[in-house]
């Protein structure tokens, strides 16, 4: 048998594996890798909103943005102007944190208010005659291009068309090719540009759009899977199948690298499991076993989760907008202790609550998730021993509040040691 040199040494006892055998198990796996590559290939890098602001399309205007903002800071000053009432507001501390917070929130709201819009031809904006959503198509198109031109625009911003069912399905094919058309017309399509699928049940839906859109693409000149979408989880076939098996696994793949983001659909999931109007909401068990599938079926692949949202909405006196805030920031607060990093938000005066459990989910665990990064990377030891996969997740856990604002590039660098390259690098991104 042939001897196999490693390392310029020859093993004990003068036996090794051939290379035969190497060869073969080469050969044997090669598919395998290329299988991992293709399906499992990490995250992309690029920033996740926080959040996805959903507007009906008829309400959808060239101020849309900055009355979003204006309305969420109306709240902010008139509910909780100072850190003080802002911890009544949400039953936490009154700390040093909580101050922090407060005017990092309201900075927020005046630079950035929103950083992902939503433009809804769905059930938000529903049934209407052919000319009519015709017309509205290219008129959100043309306001896209637009605040994108001006600098006005939202890092993210698109359209959530109707589903590929056969009832709405022409009429949602037409509104996703008037835009995109519209859009390559005004300027080009943005970078930020995100369209939702929703309503899926079979993955062949999913084929169905990518489908028109390499079409679309082969007929514009644009590069090959330019255009990306989401899948909005929202019926029980798209957990499970009628097969048995999880079907949002079989969805993913059947998007063929197109799909960016799994969405959960937190109203039409739950009434399809039977759930009573009183008791849908993102944390009822039926949406936490369909998000619990939706994460296992994502994990590895590059598609990020989005949690749903909540109905309550917080207007009336402050007493009212108060537990509506409660409400809000808990559950924001339970989505990003289970990794759901992104959500919907359905009123101006949610984006107070959203940046404040998120600036707070950040910031209190700063400190603690610096040093142990930095110990990790100076090989230092401490209370924690972490591996490479813990060095994965506590730098994504600091990039993701860098992307949102919550905490900043100089802190970051003077707690670690580390830049945004080596960052990244350690997040595997």
């Amino acid at each position: 048998m042939a001897q196999v040199e490693l390392n310029g040494t020859v093993p004990a006892g003068g036996a090794s594996f051939s290379d035969a055998a190497r060869t073969a198990v080469a050969a044997l796996l090669a598919p395998i890798d290329a299988e991992l590559a293709r399906r499992y290939p990490g995250d992309s890098g690029s920033r996740q909103p926080v959040h996805t602001v959903y507007v009906p399309a008829d309400a959808f205007g060239a101020d849309t943005v900055d009355d979003w903002g204006r309305r969420a800071l109306e709240a902010f000053d008139t509910h909780a102007a100072t850190p003080e009432q802002l911890a009544q507001a949400l039953g936490v501390p009154a700390d040093a944190l909580l101050a922090d917070v407060h005017a990092r929130v309201r900075a927020k709201l005046e630079r950035e208010p929103v950083e992902d819009l939503r433009i809804d031809f769905e059930d938000g904006y529903g049934p209407r005659p052919d000319a009519e959503e015709d017309a509205a198509a290219v008129r959100a198109a043309r306001l896209v291009s637009e605040a994108v031109a001006g600098g006005a625009a939202p890092p993210y911003i698109g359209i959530r068309i109707k589903c590929m069912e056969a009832a709405v399905r022409d009429r949602g094919i037409r509104t996703l090719e008037l835009f995109l058309a519209t859009l390559l017309a005004g300027g080009g399509l943005p970078d930020g540009l995100v369209l939702t699928l929703p309503k899926v049940t079979y993955a062949e839906q999913v084929t169905a759009l990518v489908r028109l859109l390499e079409d679309f693409e082969r007929r514009a000149g644009l590069p090959v899977g330019r255009i990306g979408f989401e899948i909005q989880i929202e019926t029980t076939q798209a957990i499970l199948g009628a097969d048995g098996r999880a079907t949002v696994a079989r969805m993913i793949d059947a998007a063929e690298g197109r799909a960016t983001g799994l969405h959960y659909g937190t109203f039409d999931y739950s009434a399809a499991c039977g759930v009573s109007a009183a008791y849908q909401s993102m944390d009822h068990p039926v949406a936490d076993h369909a998000k619990a599938v939706m994460q296992v079926a994502a994990a590895g692949t590059g598609v990020r989760l989005s949690d749903g949202s909540t109905n309550v909405v917080p207007t009336g006196s402050t007493e009212q907008v108060h537990a509506a805030w409660r409400l809000h920031h808990g559950l924001v607060r339970r989505s990003l202790a289970r990794a759901y990093y992104q959500g919907w938000d359905m009123h101006p005066a949610h984006l107070p609550t959203r940046y404040a459990a998120v600036y707070a989910f950040y910031r209190e665990g700063l400190e603690a998730a610096a040093a142990r990064l930095a110990a990790y990377v100076a090989k230092a030891g401490g209370d924690v021993m972490d591996e490479p996969a813990t060095a994965r997740a506590l730098s994504g856990y600091l990039l993701r509040g860098l992307d949102c604002g919550a905490v900043d590039p100089a802190e970051v660098a003077r707690l670690t040691g580390l830049d945004r390259a080596a960052l990244d690098a350690l997040a595997g991104r």
